[in-house]
């Protein structure tokens, strides 16, 4: 594998990247345009590993403006085929207060205007015309991955909350006190931002997606007080950070190699016609 190369990828901030040795950035460019920044790859316990800031080095791309289809084309492109998601989010129940690790086995997208399909029949700037595709997605989580995230961080003194719902809303604001109610009362565990529609994505191209989610806050309704803060965001999860990326790391080291998947990501399109050519 070159150092242009990777098998796994990870949508995250530098942070998780800063401090690794010899680094190199790669730029690439996809039928969808530009992914929100360079990727970074390096090697993580003999595994070629791409970073991908999700907002930019310098943050500056908001939840609705991130270009998701370019960056998950970007990675498999690079030949990622496992890709690991750690996202901050909002708890939607007491228990579930800021330093709760979660890994999601559901989701529900209240977005609005995002793009969230490659198969939808219209014609590329390079000429490919995809078909109309109909996945399943009843399950929008690598169970591999769920299993490796979870034992990871047991690994490491941190026990995860083993399943439960994200709730991915439009942002760039949080939610009103009345929003974070319905959704706590829905039955849903934690609520976010950008989870979707990146594992949507991530399944259309049959790469195997896990998402953390870290808790930073206890949503708008959840407790009396001012609300969530960007601030208070920053803070908690700048103070989880490390360990984080101990948990991600380890998982890295524990996923399959490319070729001894056996979930049901790495056969998604089995049957199907894409009607395009995948990198």
């Amino acid at each position: 594998m070159s150092a242009a190369e990777a098998e796994i990828g990870v949508i995250g901030g530098s942070g998780f990247y800063s401090f690794l040795d010899d680094v190199t950035e790669v730029t690439v460019e996809t039928p969808y345009g530009a992914p929100s920044d360079s990727l970074f790859l390096g090697e993580i316990a003999g595994r070629r590993v791409a970073f991908l800031p999700r907002h930019g080095r310098k943050h500056g791309l908001p939840p609705h403006r991130i270009n998701y289809r370019a960056n998950l084309w970007a990675l498999r492109s690079l030949g990622v085929r496992q890709v690991l998601g750690p996202c901050a989010v909002g708890g939607l129940r007491p228990e579930y207060g800021p330093g709760t690790l979660l890994v999601p086995d559901q989701l529900v997208d209240r977005t609005k205007g995002r793009a969230q399909t490659y198969y939808d029949g219209e014609q590329r700037e390079d000429g490919q015309v995809p078909n109309v595709v109909h996945l399943t997605f009843s399950d929008p989580y690598c169970a591999t991955g769920r299993r490796v995230a979870l034992a990871a961080a047991r690994g490491r003194g941190w026990e995860p909350v083993d399943s439960g719902t994200l709730c991915v809303i439009e942002g760039p604001r949080f939610s009103t006190r009345a929003e974070s109610r319905w959704h706590a009362a829905q039955g849903w565990s934690v609520v976010g931002m950008t989870g979707h529609p990146e594992a949507v994505l991530a399944r259309e191209l049959e790469l195997c997606y896990t998402s953390l989610t870290l808790v930073t806050d206890l949503d708008a309704g959840a407790e009396s007080g001012e609300g969530v803060s960007h601030a208070e965001v920053l803070e908690v999860f700048g103070q989880n950070i490390g360990r984080l990326r101990e948990v991600l790391f380890d998982a890295v080291a524990a996923l399959p190699v490319t070729g001894e998947r056996d979930c049901g990501c790495a056969t998604a399109l089995l049957g199907q016609e894409p009607g395009i050519e995948l990198p």
